[in-house]
């Protein structure tokens, strides 16, 4: 058990001081011998992964993975991993998203794995490479990311003379105002309680919500560019120009699908979301760049994406890292888990991958994955996620949700999200700069 002294430094002792993670050869510097190959456990949760495992082992005698299916991060996943951890029996390699990777850091749960990543650093989206690490140490490698854009009803936006996407926030809010005032029961989009949708829009307008200053943390959930965004929505909201209804409710699909709210601002990975709850609409849908500030400086956000870490006390921490590098960058593997799995890859070479040049006929025929390439390429890569983002992301949905009951003000839930966080933070013991 740690003790609150050692709690207070766990940044420190995370990020800088790593001798401390292993005695049990973290260097990973073992290979496949004549006495066997080398053996690695791996736990994940997302359809498809399986196959790609199946794939790497079939072409990797000297390495053997076994792949364990956990629940969802959210739903247990992250519990299971981090008390193994505790254990002194995870495995190897474990699914971490990007959101809750400093969080397992600063719960001391993970393994530098910088040495062996490095070399791979300029063969991934700079963000998604970016994000697999906290202050400089590398803990794993990404699979995949989540560019955000404009899914939309084409035919309905030709219908109230809108002829093109709303390519800033600007043209949005008077598309909006367009749409509405032509039928009252119709709304450009919707507004809904999503953290990490929300923290998607943020980081597009160029928030930075934490960051590392020697052994602390500085937090600013609430900075000028987040509150910028904020004010946008809450206007909107106001005016009653977006539709509040909670993320992924089956009111949100309803409307979709009857054509009242005619637009979602998401990641990729809500296209065939959206696309199995609408059915009946096929063929009306399109995609389009993510609303922008500054035309002249086009940014998007990313509202997702996981790496796959390594964890405190693997053995073979090179091996671990070789697996982490194929799984999310072979070319088969990244087929079967675009189709499977529904993935948006993190790596370079995946963009290139066919599986996301097929048309798409709920989308009209249209290639959608063209726009997201684009998205990806201007992701922030300096936005960092924080420590507790479990408190974090519970204070900013329930603040959201109130904003959008009109109980509170997004700038209200903005400050008390900063102040839990905050005060999460101090009770666990962490530096706070």
């Amino acid at each position: 058990m740690k003790s609150r002294a050692f709690r207070a430094a766990t940044l420190v002792m995370t990020l800088t001081s790593l001798a401390w993670v292993t005695a049990c050869g973290s260097d990973g510097s073992s290979t496949g011998t004549a006495s066997g190959p080398v053996k690695i456990e791996f736990w994940g949760w997302a359809p498809g992964y399986e196959k790609s495992v199946e794939l790497f082992n079939s072409t990797h005698p000297d390495i053997q993975v076994a792949y364990s299916k956990i629940s969802p991060g959210a739903k247990g996943g992250y519990t299971k991993l981090l008390s193994a951890v505790k254990a002194g029996n995870a495995p190897c390699v474990g699914s971490v998203g990007f959101e809750t990777l400093p969080t397992f850091a600063a719960a001391g749960a993970l393994q530098d794995a910088t040495d062996a990543a490095a070399p791979h650093a300029k063969e991934y989206t700079p963000a998604a490479f970016a994000q697999s690490g906290v202050a400089g140490h590398v803990y794993g490698l990404p699979v995949d990311i989540a560019p955000m854009g404009l899914i939309y009803r084409k035919d309905l936006f030709a219908k109230y003379g809108i002829t093109e996407a709303p390519k800033t926030w600007d043209e949005y809010a008077k598309d909006a105002e367009t749409i509405h005032a032509a039928d009252p029961n119709a709304y450009i989009g919707y507004f809904g309680n999503d953290a990490y949708n929300f923290a998607g829009l943020a980081a597009q307008a160029g928030a930075k919500w934490f960051g590392t200053s020697g052994d602390k943390w500085t937090v600013a959930v609430d900075d000028p560019a987040t509150k910028k965004v904020a004010a946008f929505w809450q206007d909107l909201i106001d005016r009653k120009l977006v539709k509040v209804v909670p993320s992924f409710d089956t009111a949100l699909y309803k409307g979709m699908g009857d054509g009242t709210i005619l637009s979602d601002v998401n990641a990729a990975w809500d296209t065939p979301i959206l696309a199995d709850n609408v059915k009946e609409t096929a063929g009306k849908w399109a995609v389009a760049p993510m609303p922008v500030w500054d035309a002249a400086k086009p940014a998007s956000g990313n509202a997702g994406g996981t790496p796959n870490a390594v964890l405190k006390g693997c053995k073979h921490t090179k091996e671990a890292v070789e697996f982490a590098h194929w799984f999310g960058t072979d070319p088969a593997s990244v087929t079967n888990l675009i189709k499977a799995t529904g993935i948006y890859p993190a790596a370079l070479s995946g963009l290139d991958n066919p599986a996301l040049a097929e048309p798409d006929a709920f989308y009209g025929g249209q290639k959608i994955f063209d726009v997201f390439r684009t998205s990806a390429a201007q992701v922030d890569p300096n936005f960092q996620w924080g420590p507790v983002m479990t408190k974090t992301s519970g204070a900013l949905a329930d603040g959201l949700g109130k904003a959008g009951a009109g109980t509170t003000t997004l700038g209200s839930a903005l400050a008390d999200t900063q102040a839990q966080t905050v005060a999460e933070m101090k009770t666990q013991g962490m530096g706070i700069g």
